[in-house]
């Protein structure tokens, strides 16, 4: 077989193993530190080259036989290959080779991970896409196609009955999103179609089904266009398009870390930005005097006002951050940031920084706009105390993380 002879040093953010022959780094998916690996170059750039395994000449004690068949060619996982702790290890690699390289920021305290006792089966939201044939799946590892399924070992039962159990002939479906609530039993179906025509679908399972049309608005046509979730003790409401962190079981050990960082007193005035349906800021609300919270997604704010029924103290604005944020004459003491993986827009985090909250928490499901935001807020007058990471996604190379930051003296 021929091919080149690549050895192993690191993994990357974005899951692939990292290697250099003759000075220049190799990206190598499916490969570990310490390894010898037989590669096929697939692509060449000045300054680094991208290839697939051939053979593992010499396996390191971290690989394991991979639970599902399809992993290596689905790209749901990319890390079923490697041992759960040394997940974790590599996730806390990252996130200090991140800050160091992006924020500048040697001597961060990165925390070890906080774990899952089984990492199997805890997703409680996917998206699977549909293949020329019809067949549901997901995007595949390493080329822009789709990967027909027959298991999934990330899904949450839940979540493989509906799959298990959909029956969907309808050539112009594109795209289906199952989500459940895994703590009530609840299930739903999204479903996104090339028209605005609900297919015909069968399913022995009593679900919701949604229907997504162009303009982003949705249409119920079985059961309720939501589902309902329980997190630390309360109950949240989750539209068909809002965002809930995927992992619900590890949501609580989220929560007690955002509340352990914040340390409430009873007085302040707590700004929740990127909010949702408001999972984080609710869990809080009877610390503080007062919450407001921003989300652009008016699903995701309707729910948040539906979550908070009762509560006197709770106020949320729909709009974008950088919209929002400038024109807010409140004086805020805490502040909660839990974008999307782009992170902030520059726009609200110099709007945020005019605040001057004595403490920020933010969580990032991305290590590498977490570092250029942090970098950003440590140039504008915060100091990073503390990353905890907390494991929202096992055998994918996806790093969670809540990071601690105080406003310097003046």
């Amino acid at each position: 077989m021929s091919g080149l002879r690549v050895s192993i040093g690191d993994m990357a953010h974005g899951g692939d193993a990292v290697g250099r022959h003759e000075g220049k780094v190799i990206f190598v998916p499916f490969a570990l530190p310490g390894e010898e690996v037989l590669v096929e170059l697939i692509e060449e750039k000045a300054r680094y080259s991208r290839a697939l395994p051939l053979e593992i000449l010499s396996a390191s004690p971290q690989r394991v036989e991979p639970r599902c068949p399809h992993f290596g060619i689905c790209g749901g996982c990319q890390w079923q290959h490697v041992a759960y702790e040394a997940q974790l290890g590599f996730r806390e690699e990252i996130l200090q080779s991140q800050l160091k390289r992006i924020a500048h920021l040697s001597d961060v305290s990165v925390k070890p991970s906080l774990s899952m006792t089984n990492p199997w089966n805890y997703r409680n939201h996917v998206q699977l896409h549909s293949d020329e044939a019809g067949q549901l799946g997901f995007i595949a590892a390493t080329e822009h196609r789709v990967v027909a399924i027959q298991e999934c070992h990330v899904m949450h039962p839940l979540l493989f009955d509906v799959f298990v159990a959909l029956d969907i002939d309808f050539p112009e479906l594109k795209k289906v999103s199952v989500r459940a609530g895994t703590t009530t039993g609840e299930q739903l179906l999204l479903l996104e179609t090339v028209g605005e025509e609900a297919p015909l679908l069968e399913a022995d399972l009593p679900i919701s089904c949604v229907l997504l049309l162009n303009d982003g608005t949705t249409v119920t046509y079985v059961g309720d266009n939501y589902v309902t979730e329980r997190v630390a003790g309360r109950s949240f409401r989750i539209s068909a398009t809002s965002f809930f962190q995927v992992n619900t079981a590890q949501t609580d050990l989220l929560l007690d870390t955002v509340n352990q960082y914040l340390s409430p007193q009873g007085e302040e005035v707590l700004l929740d930005v990127y909010c949702g349906v408001g999972t984080l800021s609710l869990s809080l609300a009877d610390k503080v005097a007062k919450v407001l919270g921003i989300d652009v997604n008016e699903a995701a704010i309707a729910d948040a006002v539906f979550n908070s029924q009762g509560m006197k103290n709770v106020k949320f604005m729909q709009g974008t951050a950088e919209e929002l944020l400038p024109g807010l004459e409140e004086s805020v003491d805490l502040v909660i940031l839990d974008p999307p993986r782009q992170g902030i827009h520059k726009q609200a985090l110099a709007a945020l920084l005019k605040l001057a909250a004595p403490k920020v928490v933010y969580v990032s499901c991305d290590p590498a706009t977490l570092a250029r935001d942090i970098g950003r807020m440590v140039q504008g007058g915060y100091e990073l105390v503390e990353v905890q990471p907390v494991d929202m996604f096992p055998q994918t190379c996806h790093v969670e993380a809540v990071a601690l930051l105080r406003a310097r003296p003046q």
